[in-house]
């Protein structure tokens, strides 16, 4: 059982806070990570982006949503809240905002998807082996990440970088504001592009050059390591929060991992909701595949993978953009799940927002070929749910054999076709993951790991749904789909785009 009234939960309990890309979110779970039903707080966020590459969030305005979704569950709990041991935070990663010396925020929060760095980005891969500094730090020298956005900052945002004397991510800025330390955990910190992926510490060299300091950045703790004690203005807002267990946040993908059962190196997680991933987890420090990354989980746990800016915002874009009128979604999906693979003469480049793995081609945008006056919307919609799954396959052809691909995420689960066209892609069998919050899932099982509550991460099974065999014939066809897919890629973008220098 997944989620359960609160009479009849298993204690300790334990608050995740999750903010994500489209919301914040606060839930509660038992000691054997089940849901508590009736006890959760939303709050939509607003990410403004522009003609620019802008994807940006008023840090204020998303704090106080945080503070209010507590607010919200402590209510929710009423007497039970005695029986909370821990709070612990995910984000959506990498995020970042300067901190002031009086501890006011410098700017907005920008977020992963904020590209307005991509020529300093170009300038640095023109100055640095690209290599090197993979191998380095598990990441590429793109908008993405750090050193290129502290580039962009000095040069077109000179008012923030010389006001800024510290530089946090959202999870630490929001345990600055409410529990007055300085944190991040290796998971964290990874998704920056300035950790040395081998000591999990700042790398010294890269921070020096694009001039960082070291000490505008936080100490890097593990996610195994709690904090007792709120503020006093929070303190005495929150008194039954006082006293608990806080860890410092972790990554939205890591945890999305752990959550699905994916918290070791035999299940490779495919995971698509606004957008898309494709990870593993790996004990050790392994190296970065080509144009993957590699994260962490924790310092015991790499996370390796591949992201896609592409997911269920195509699908939703489709669905806005096209005329479909009033078609529901399952009238669209039973449309979708009547072609046979590759039947509607189109080829397209998903790159509506740009793209990130396996190119990382970030000026990049969507391109469908062989369109004729016969097309109609629902052909583009199935070719778009296909090329999203070829982008899929080109990343899992650079990660480890898995025993088994377990699928998660709102965008993916609610359709079966789509669901059918990635194990026919991948030509391996694709399961869908029973777990409804398998992020915040994921915080709650490294927390009740930390308490000593649960011994590894994959004691508590994850729940698992119905099993997609692959078509083997459908595979072949796919294959041929997938080279007129890279072929295309490469008319527009060649290969110094993002990989050739990888190699």
């Amino acid at each position: 059982m997944q989620a359960i009234a609160i009479e009849n939960a298993i204690y300790p309990l334990v608050l995740t806070l999750d903010v994500g890309t489209s919301a914040v979110r606060l839930l509660c779970f038992d000691a054997r990570a089940r849901q508590i039903i009736g006890i959760e707080s939303r709050q939509p966020i607003d990410v403004v982006s522009d003609a620019h590459g802008a994807a940006e969030v008023d840090i204020k305005k998303l704090s106080l949503q945080c503070d209010a979704v507590i607010d919200a569950v402590i209510g929710q709990l009423g007497p039970h809240v005695q029986f909370v041991t821990a709070f612990g935070v995910d984000t959506m990663a990498t995020t970042m905002v300067g901190i002031a010396p009086d501890g006011s925020a410098v700017g907005p929060l920008r977020t992963y998807a904020d590209t307005q760095s991509d020529r300093e980005a170009h300038q640095l891969r023109q100055q640095f082996a690209e290599s090197d500094y993979h191998f380095a730090t598990g990441c590429l020298l793109r908008p993405n990440y750090w050193p290129a956005r502290v580039r962009w900052l000095q040069t077109q945002r000179p008012h923030e970088w010389q006001t800024a004397s510290m530089w946090m991510t959202l999870g630490e800025y929001l345990e600055w504001s409410w529990l007055g330390i300085r944190r991040v955990t290796p998971s964290i910190a990874a998704w920056t592009g300035l950790l040395d992926r081998t000591t999990l510490d700042w790398h010294t060299e890269w921070l020096a050059a694009v001039d960082m300091p070291y000490s505008a950045l936080a100490p890097v703790i593990d996610v195994d390591v709690p904090h007792i004690g709120l503020l006093p203005k929070w303190a005495q807002r929150w008194p039954a929060l006082a006293h608990i267990q806080w860890f410092a946040a972790v990554g939205d993908g890591a945890v999305a991992n752990v959550g699905s059962g994916c918290g070791n190196p035999h299940d490779l997680a495919l995971t698509v909701g606004t957008t898309g991933a494709m990870r593993i987890a790996i004990p050790g420090t392994p190296p970065p595949p080509p144009g993957l990354w590699c994260y962490r989980i924790d310092r015991q746990l790499a996370l390796v993978g591949g992201a896609t800016s592409e997911g269920g915002n195509i699908y939703q874009w489709m669905r806005d953009t096209l005329q479909f009128g009033s078609q529901t979604d399952s009238d669209i999906e039973a449309q979708l799940a009547a072609y046979t693979p590759d039947s509607h003469g189109l080829t397209i480049l998903p790159l509506w927002a740009g793209e990130r793995s396996p190119g990382w081609a970030g000026e990049a945008r969507a391109t469908i070929h062989g369109m004729h006056l016969g097309t109609k919307p629902i052909d583009m919609l199935r070719a778009a749910f296909e090329s999203m799954a070829l982008r899929f396959g080109q990343i899992a052809a650079s990660l480890p054999t898995s025993e088994r691909v377990i699928a998660s995420g709102g965008a993916l689960l609610r359709s079966p076709t789509w669901l059918q066209i990635c194990a026919d892609v991948l030509g391996r069998p694709v399961t869908a993951s029973a777990v409804v919050e398998a992020t915040a899932r994921g915080v709650a099982l490294l927390m009740l790991r930390n308490l000593g509550v649960i011994r590894t991460l994959d004691a508590i099974a994850a729940p698992l749904g119905e099993t997609y065999q692959p078509d083997m014939i459908a595979h072949l066809v796919y294959q041929r789909a997938a080279q007129r897919q890279q072929t295309l890629y490469a008319l527009f973008y060649g290969q110094t785009k993002g990989q050739s220098d990888l190699m």
